[in-house]
C-alpha cells in the first residue's frame, strides 16, 4: 500500500494490469485519500477536499474517505458567521456527515460534527438534537450534556436579557417586581433551566473536575433565580448556589492546571 502511495507511476502500471476497473478505481481511490490527508494535516483544506472527492467518486466504499471529506469541510467553517460561502461550506459538511450516517447511524465522529456544525451556525435546536443522538450512543459523553447545557444557557439568557433591560435592571441578580412579566419568563425559562442544571450536573459527575461546565451551572442558577418572581427566600437561595460553583469551579480550574502542568513536566522528562 505504501509503496503505490509514494509511487504514483507504479500504481499506474497496476492499474493498468488488472482486468477489472473496480480494482484499478480503488487503488486510484486510496492514492487520493492519503493525498488528501497530507494536504489536510498542512491545512490545505481546499486541496484536501479535491482528493477526498476523487477518493469517493473512484471508490464509494472507501472506508473514511466521506468522514474526511466531510472534516475538511467543516473545518473551513468560522463559528458565528453567516456568510453565503461560510454557509454553503457548513451544509456540505453536514450533508456529507449525514452520508456517513446513513451507512453507520452510530457514527460518533459523524453525530459529533453534524452537532458542532448546527452550533457554530447559531442552530441551536439542531445542534440539541444530535447532542441527544451523541448521548443515545455514549451516554457518559460529558461533552454532549455540557453543552446541552450551554445552549439551554443561551436560550434562557436571550429570553431574559430583554425583560430585564425593559425594567431598567441590570444583570445582577435584582428581583424582577413586575409579576405579569416576571411569570411570563418564568413559563420560557422554567424548561431550559431545568433541562440545563440536569445536563451540566450530569457533564460533572461524569467529570469531576469539570470547571467549564461549573462555569455554566454558575450561570443557570443565576437564570433561575430570575424566575423565583415573589420567592425572595428561593431567589437568594440560587444566588447562594450559583456562589458555591463559582468556588467550586475555581477550585476545579487550579486542580487542572497543576495536573496540565505537571503533564508538561513528565512529557520534558521523558523527552530528555
Amino acid at each position: 500500500m505504501n509503496r503505490i502511495v509514494r509511487h504514483p507511476v507504479m500504481a499506474a502500471l497496476l492499474c493498468a494490469g488488472l482486468a477489472l476497473t473496480t480494482g484499478c478505481n480503488r487503488l486510484k481511490a486510496r492514492d487520493q485519500l492519503n493525498k488528501g490527508v497530507e494536504a489536510f494535516k498542512t491545512a490545505s483544506y481546499e486541496q484536501a477536499i479535491d482528493h477526498f472527492q476523487q477518493a469517493v467518486q473512484l471508490d464509494p466504499t472507501l472506508p473514511m474517505a466521506r468522514l474526511y471529506l466531510a472534516t475538511a469541510y467543516a473545518q473551513q467553517v468560522v463559528p458565528n458567521m453567516q456568510t453565503p460561502d461560510n454557509m454553503k461550506n457548513a451544509q456540505l459538511a453536514i450533508q456529507n456527515f449525514q452520508l456517513v450516517l446513513q451507512k453507520n447511524p452510530s457514527n460518533l465522529n459523524a453525530l459529533k460534527g453534524i452537532a458542532s456544525l448546527y452550533f457554530n451556525i447559531q442552530d441551536l435546536k439542531d445542534a440539541k438534537s444530535y447532542q441527544n443522538k451523541i448521548i443515545a450512543v455514549n451516554p457518559n459523553d460529558a461533552e454532549a450534556y455540557y453543552t446541552i447545557g450551554v445552549i439551554d444557557w443561551t436560550l434562557a439568557y436571550k429570553n431574559a436579557i430583554p425583560v430585564r433591560q425593559s425594567f431598567g435592571l441590570h444583570d445582577d441578580g435584582a428581583a424582577i417586581k413586575d409579576k405579569k412579566a416576571c411569570a411570563a419568563l418564568a413559563e420560557q425559562n422554567s424548561p431550559l433551566i431545568q433541562e440545563g442544571l440536569d445536563a451540566l450536573n450530569k457533564a460533572v459527575q461524569l467529570r469531576a473536575n469539570y470547571d467549564d461546565a461549573m462555569s455554566y451551572l454558575v450561570l443557570t442558577y443565576r437564570r433561575k433565580a430570575d424566575i423565583e418572581c415573589d420567592d425572595d427566600a428561593a431567589r437568594q437561595a440560587d444566588l447562594a448556589t450559583a456562589q458555591q460553583w463559582v468556588e467550586k469551579g475555581l477550585a476545579a480550574r487550579k486542580a487542572n492546571q497543576i495536573k496540565a502542568n505537571e503533564n508538561v513536566q513528565k512529557g520534558i522528562e521523558l523527552g530528555k
